[in-house]
Order: structure tokens, then sequence, then C-alpha cells
């Protein structure tokens, strides 16, 4: 039955009472009662006190829910008057459970260390245990030592962000320990917990959002987390910042998108617009941006995120060395000149609910996470803006004549050996050397392009020495992607072994010069013909029928 304490320090004498003759659970039956008490509501210093001792017994017994339940009545004592002692209870709770998880890690380790004879490291315990089980020494002393700390320090987290979801009074506490729960995975190495941990937060921020669409009274919305507030929104976008960091760290490359949908979705970058945003913080948000795009295969998102990366940086950090701004712009140009060659696509394509349409609806998506929402990136806007912006003049002498080669000069006959001095440069930059393989496709589709512009057929083993780098199934692999894309008009002549440009069949588009230029196709040069042939045929039908 519950015991009831007229005064509280009689309540903690009784508690102290049973700890010492070894009956915690009898001293945190005491405790709780007490703090169920309705007597009690008025907050005491006795109650801090009271809490302290409560929490540490918790901790002690493993009782994560007894904890929660407690802080949860703590919170309805000091709520009103007392938010810092309630604070620093909480503070103190992930403290002791933190300290209990790293003693057991050291105590785990120190098990597998410590062997009573080095002549016999395998004791008969431990063979019979090999004999049944595959895991080692060290697995088994983790999952006897180490993981019921863990698993208690992972509810404490949890818990304690639920009771602080939505308390505004408490909002830089909840996100404290969203940082802390952070590196708690990072530590530990638990993917597992940092998916759900990523999922709660999006709950709870989903919950926040929900709550603003309805009319709340004014005594209850003042406690309430409000996306209306500038710096709920700041702390929001750290969370998710760190939550971005954090996910690439653990190599979770679908929860760093997750983060960076939040901040797009909620609005969170939209803080720069009311306020002066740190320009480090959004510098480091597109660095980041840009790995993930990387490591998703969105080549055009990852040079777009490394462009805006580079122009903050470039604008606010005044002090940048010369190496470091080479460096940077180097990267930018060479993620960009690798991006594939955008296929021509035809009109009807543009009318037709095809898959190309799909990919263009999820690139304006994309490009909202980069602040984008008029214009969605592609190749020939990224390249004119390196120009516009004077980016090439800052990148590496390599890269300035890579550019002249690929966009500017024309001449099929050398592209290749010209580039392969590039290429040499690349693969010895760790930074560069991941865009080599990209490079090298886009070069075999600016070659194909401009020597259709100069034969109408050539033999694969006079292409093959044009292009040294590229065996015979890689290039005809590109060939005939190439064609399916509508990017060059060309057959493949298998007996002859020769390919074939050009042909009398309609161009499906109006061509736009692309890259190095110098005369249309046959295709295209009939349909401009017969597109003058119309043009005519109206204007004299016009004159002959005037109404």
């Amino acid at each position: 039955m519950p015991q009831y304490f007229h005064r509280l320090e009689n309540a903690l004498k009784r508690a102290n009472e049973f700890i010492d003759v070894g009956k915690k659970v009898e001293a945190l039956m005491i405790l709780c009662d007490v703090l169920r008490s309705r007597k009690h509501r008025t907050w005491q210093k006795y109650h801090e006190d009271i809490m302290m001792k409560y929490l540490e017994l918790c901790v002690e017994l493993r009782k994560s829910y007894v904890a929660k339940e407690g802080i949860y009545q703590y919170k309805i004592i000091c709520q009103q008057t007392q938010i810092k002692s309630f604070e620093d209870v909480v503070r103190r709770y992930l403290e002791l459970a933190e300290a209990k998880a790293e003693a057991a890690r050291a105590e785990a380790q120190a098990a597998v260390v410590e062997v009573d004879d080095l002549d016999n490291l395998e004791t008969p315990e431990n063979i019979l245990l090999s004999a049944v089980s595959n895991e080692v020494n060290q697995d088994r002393t983790d999952r006897v030592v180490l993981l019921p700390w863990v698993k208690f320090l992972w509810e404490s987290y949890r818990q304690c962000l639920e009771l602080l979801r939505n308390y505004a009074r408490t909002e830089k506490l909840y996100h404290d320990i969203a940082h802390k729960a952070f590196q708690f995975c990072i530590r530990f190495n638990r993917k597992t917990e940092f998916r759900k941990l990523c999922d709660n937060l999006h709950t709870h921020l989903e919950h926040i959002k929900k709550q603003m669409q309805f009319p709340i009274p004014s005594h209850v919305s003042s406690t309430h987390v409000s996306l209306a507030n500038v710096e709920s929104v700041a702390l929001h976008l750290e969370t998710r910042l760190l939550q971005l960091d954090c996910a690439i760290t653990m190599e979770l490359w679908q929860e760093a998108y997750k983060a960076t949908d939040d901040i797009k979705r909620y609005g969170l970058m939209n803080l720069q617009r009311k306020t002066s945003i740190k320009p480090a913080l959004l510098a480091g948000y597109y660095h980041k941006l840009a790995l993930v795009f990387q490591k998703a295969n969105c080549p055009i998102f990852h040079a777009a995120a490394l462009l805006r990366h580079f122009m903050l940086q470039k604008e606010y950090k005044t002090k940048m060395k010369e190496e470091e701004t080479q460096r940077m712009a180097s990267r930018v140009v060479a993620a960009t000149l690798s991006m594939p060659i955008p296929p021509t696509r035809p009109e009807i394509d543009k009318l037709v609910d095809t898959e190309e349409n799909v990919i263009e609806n999820h690139h304006r998506n994309l490009a909202s996470l980069l602040g984008l929402s008029a214009v969605v990136p592609n190749r020939s806007l990224l390249i004119r803006d390196l120009k516009r912006m004077a980016i090439l003049n800052y990148a590496a002498p390599e890269l300035q004549q890579l550019y002249q080669y690929l966009e500017v000069d024309f001449d099929p006959l050398l592209l290749c050996k010209k580039i392969e001095n590039v290429v040499a440069f690349m693969e010895k930059n760790d930074d560069l050397q991941v865009y080599v393989p990209a490079l090298k496709e886009v070069t075999i589709v600016r070659l194909l392009k401009e020597v259709a512009q100069v034969y109408s057929s050539v033999e694969m083993k006079r292409l093959l020495e044009l292009c040294p780098y590229a065996d015979p199934l890689t290039l005809e692999t590109i060939v005939v992607n190439a064609a399916r894309r509508n990017d060059i008009q060309i057959r493949i002549d298998h007996r002859k072994q020769c390919l074939h440009f050009g042909g009398a069949f309609m161009s499906q588009a109006d061509e736009v010069p692309e890259g190095p230029f110098l005369q249309s196709m046959p295709s295209s040069q009939m349909r401009q013909k017969l597109v003058h042939v119309y043009s005519v045929l109206q204007k004299a039908r016009a004159i002959i029928d005037k109404d």
C-alpha cells in the first residue's frame, strides 16, 4: 500500500533507510508514491532532492519506464515556476545513464583482456561455447555486460524526447537530448536506433506542423512549440543539419535524404529570409547535400550543390587561401563537365506521360532542396554559370583546358589524346578522381557527335584508334544508348564493322547546337527546308484567301 508523508524530508529519510539495508526497490516505491501524491504539488527544494535520489535508483535498477513516470510527475510539479530545476533533473538522469553505459563498455573490454593463464588462452568454457555458437568472446561479453546498459540508455533518450517533444519552455533541452542521441548512435554504432530516432523526430515535427493548423486557446498555445517562432525554426534546422552530418558519418544515405527533405518540406531553410542565418551553416548544408547527391547518383544536383557551396564560401570567407579556392573551383568544374550530355527528347514525349516526365517531376523536388524552385538545373545552365561567375578562372589550368577541349574546340581527331593529360592529372587528385569514369563516357559521346558532323561513315577500328581508353564492348554500348536517346543519328553495321551517321529519316526536334558545332545533320537540314516550305505556303494562303 502507498505510504503518505506529511513532510517531504521524512519520505527522503525513510527511503535512505531502506537503501542502507539493501532494499532499493522499496525505497523507489516510497519516492514514487511521494511524487504521485496530490498533497505535495507545490514545489519545494526537497522535491529536487527526492527526484535526484529517485532517478539514481531507477538507473541502478535499470527501470527506464519508472524513470519516465517520475519525470512526468516532476514536470507537472515544476512547469509553472521551476523549469530550471526540471531541466537539471533530466540532464542529471541522462548523465547517470551515460556513465553506466561507458562503465559497462570499459568492463566488457577489460573482461576480454584479463586472462589468468597466458599458456591456456582457451578455457574449457570458451571451447564449449565456440562449438555451439559462432560468437567470439568479445561478442558474448558485450551481449551480457554492455548491451543491457546500451538498451537502457537508448530508452532513456527516447522517453525524454517523447516527454519534451512539444513543450516550448524546454525546447532547448529537447534539441540537446536529440544531439546526444545522435552521438550515442555513432559511439555505439547503432544504425537501427538511428533510423528509429530519425523517424521519431520526423513524427514530432509533423505533429507540431499539424497542431499549428487548428485554433488553440491562448493559455495552451503559449506552452506549445510553434514553427512561426524564428528561434524554434533555428533549433530544428540545427538538429536536422546534425542529423544529416551523422547520417553521412554512418553512411545511412536514406536517412540523410530524409533530413534534407524535412528541411525543405517544413521551410526550415527559409529562415534566411527572416533573419541572418550563419553562412558557415548554410555552406555546410550544401557541402553535405552535394555528398548525398553524389551517393544517390544524381550528378546534375551534385554539381549544382557544389556550385552553391563554392559561391557561399567565396562570398563570405574573405580570407580563403588560394590553394583552397583552386581546389574547390576545380571540383565544381570537374563535376559539371563530367555530367552526362542530356538526350534530345522528341516533341511527343512532352505531351505523353512517359518515364522522362516522371523523372522531370522528381528533379523538381530535388531542385527545391537547393532552393531552386523556379528552374531545374541542367548541364547547359551550369556550364553557363561557370563562365558567368568566372569559376573557370579559379580552377586548375588542367581543368580550364578540359573546358576548352570539350565545350569550345572542334577537333574530333585529337580530342581523346588531349583529354588523356587531364585524366592523368585528375587520377592523381583525391577530390577529382571520382569524376574520371563519367568524364571518359562524356568524352566518347562528344567524340561521336563531332565525328558525325564530318563523316557519313567510319570504321569501328578507326573509331577505337581515336578513343584509346575504350574497348569495343564499351564503345558499342555507348553508341546504342546514344542512338536510343536520340543523341546521335547513328547505325551500326556489324557485317562491315563500321558506323553510319545521319540518314534519310526526319529529325524529331529542332536541332539546338550543344557543344562544339560545325554543321547540321542531313535530316535536320531536310527538316529546316520543309519548315521553310510550310511557312511560305502559309504566307501564300494568306495572300490568296484573306478571310
